[in-house]
């Protein structure tokens, strides 16, 4: 027999009334929603208490006031959760977007954030038609880490001014801004708004670690808020919010604004899918049976996007935090997500007078401390160790998303990862005519499928264009009980590709299947090891030299569980 190939066939081009069909709601949809309704709702209300304290703050930090915070996460968090892709992904004002949107906001007002929210909202919805959402996989994880510290980055420059009780600092760059911010300090110094915002971070990051289930953003600010209120310090509030949410409107629609804002909402419809489908996968990795449908993501997203600007709200997209909270506190549908924005929304309707004493230095503090939260300092590290191209792209975005602007950032980081990548592969090529491999072990490959063990043979670069089909293959093995993966003919191995390898074994693990590696050459080991993607195989010994090895092993670990396949063929004989 010859050697086993496993094949990937796609289906059949569907029609393009077949693809809207599938980007509107199902009925399996409806189904999740009724499996365990209570347990969804209770996630909902934990997620609530989480986003308001970010809404708010990213809302301040937008350019266009709290209430668009609130605004964007009450309509994108129940648009987005009933038409996106995802179960469990919770949407609404990020971080990532005040960064593009402050510029827009200084440029062109309030009227150019809603249309470029908008336009942003109907390129999304186009690319969701187009199938697109697949192709936002391919991005480096050296440029998302890159571009994510240097937005956090950023984000805490934004918010020096509010923490120093400075007003209208000047700077077109957001870094020169907060120079300019800390010279006007230091010339008349406040402490008050130094203290709250300070404490608020430092009661969120050490608070956290204490008691991680605790919301202590919320507690923070409810805190700051107190004290302010009861001590005169003088702290800038939030000011008067809304007591309902504005009527739809399309007034801000500016037809001759359109083609000067395009550039913008481009780059935003970008950022959200991006995002989005970095979440969603964010989101299947923490559960057992959930997956997201890409392009229906996108769908949900776009369309989100151009009902939130009729609120006045800002340009919105999937949040990885608030998702994060939604998944640990149990959500298992859509639900939890809609009642997250229906707990908001009642907020703004019965504590609008609370919420508008809140000192900006507070909210200020909540952003430092996500800025913290955001950057994994030992990842970003070992990612900056794992290969020389790795580390050029990462500090290479980095550095541009801080000094210029994250559209910027993201192009050159791909640009960069695109050329090194190209250079690695061309350099590893052969073209040379060699025997056939002694010991090839392509029938007795072909006949371990009886015995529950699968042998995969990786051929080629296994590199960030090519490492996700790995990660979206193996996790769909059926009925077996161990996976060999021969890595020998790996010719180049990036982070991307170990931390996708890393992926596809945890998941395979967590459906009780065991993973072995033969092959592994000792310049693939070293980039495995520095980002711990194997680590697990190589305490418990489950690295082999070599296939035959592999093979032994995987049959002793099944003797071992108690599943003989010799003894269950002659089971089936008799």
């Amino acid at each position: 027999m010859g050697t086993r190939r496993h094949i990937i066939e796609g289906p059949a081009s569907p029609t393009t009334v077949q693809r809207l069909t599938r980007l509107l709601p199902q009925r399996e949809d409806l189904a999740a929603v009724r499996r365990h309704p209570r347990q969804d709702l209770v996630a909902g209300v934990t997620v609530a208490i989480v986003a308001l304290p970010l809404a708010l703050a990213f809302g301040v930090a937008s350019g266009l006031g709290a209430q668009a915070g609130l605004a964007t996460a009450v309509v994108a968090g129940i648009v987005a959760a009933v038409l996106g892709g995802s179960n469990v992904q919770v949407s609404g004002p990020t971080g990532a977007m005040t960064v593009v949107l402050v510029p827009v906001a200084h440029q062109h007002g309030a009227t150019g954030v809603l249309m470029v929210g908008f336009l942003a909202g109907i390129v999304l919805v186009l690319m969701a038609v187009a199938g697109s959402g697949r192709y936002v996989r391919f991005l480096p994880v050296s440029v998302i880490e890159g571009f994510t510290a240097g937005i956090a980055v950023v984000i805490a420059l934004q918010q020096v001014p509010f923490a120093l009780g400075v007003s209208d600092p000047t700077g077109e760059k957001v870094w020169a801004t907060a120079a300019d911010a800390a010279a006007t300090w230091l010339a008349h110094p406040q402490a008050a708004p130094v203290v709250v915002s300070l404490g608020v971070a430092a009661l969120m990051l050490l608070g956290g670690r204490w008691r991680p289930g605790v919301p202590f953003s919320l507690v923070g600010v409810a805190i700051a808020t107190l004290v302010t209120q009861v001590w005169d310090a003088g702290l800038v509030p939030l000011g008067d919010l809304p007591a309902t949410l504005p009527a739809p409107s399309l007034d801000f629609v500016d037809l001759g604004a359109v083609s000067t804002l395009a550039t913008a909402a481009l780059a935003i419809a970008a950022l959200a899918a991006l995002e989005s489908l970095l979440c969603a996968t964010v989101a299947d990795a923490m559960t057992v049976d959930q997956h997201h449908d890409p392009d229906r993501e996108l769908f949900g997203q776009g369309v989100a996007n151009m009902v939130v600007p009729l609120f006045g709200g800002i340009p919105a997209t999937a949040a990885i935090a608030r998702t994060a909270v939604n998944v640990r506190a149990g959500a298992t549908s859509r639900l939890a997500a809609v009642s997250h924005a229906v707990v908001l929304l009642l907020l703004v309707l019965v504590a609008a007078p609370l919420v508008s004493a809140v000192p900006l230095a507070a909210l200020a503090g909540v952003l430092f401390a996500t800025c913290v939260r955001m950057v994994e300092a030992g990842a970003l590290r070992a990612l900056v160790r794992s290969t020389p191209s790795d580390g050029v792209i990462v500090l290479l975005t980095f550095s541009v998303t801080v000094a210029l602007d994250l559209v910027t950032a993201v192009g050159v980081g791909v640009a960069v990862a695109v050329a090194l990548a190209l250079r690695s592969v061309a350099r590893s090529a052969r073209i040379e005519q060699v025997p056939l491999e002694v010991g090839d072990h392509g029938a007795e490959e072909h006949a371990l499928l009886a015995e529950h063990i699968v042998v995969y043979r990786i051929d080629g670069p296994l590199f960030f264009g090519a490492a996700h089909r790995l990660l979206l293959e193996l996790p769909d093995i059926l009925q077996v009980d161990v996976v060999v993966l021969r890595m020998s003919r790996v010719t180049t191995l990036d982070a991307t590709g170990a931390t996708v390898l890393g992926d596809a074994i945890e998941r395979l693990g967590r459906r009780g299947i065991v993973v072995l590696l033969s092959g592994v050459t000792a310049q693939h080991e070293i980039v495995l090891g520095r980002l711990g993607s194997t680590a697990d195989l190589r305490a418990a010994g489950r690295i082999l030299p070599d296939t035959p090895a592999a093979i032994a092993e995987a049959r002793r670990l099944l003797a071992l569980a108690g599943r003989t396949p010799t003894d269950e063929r002659e089971a089936d004989r008799a």
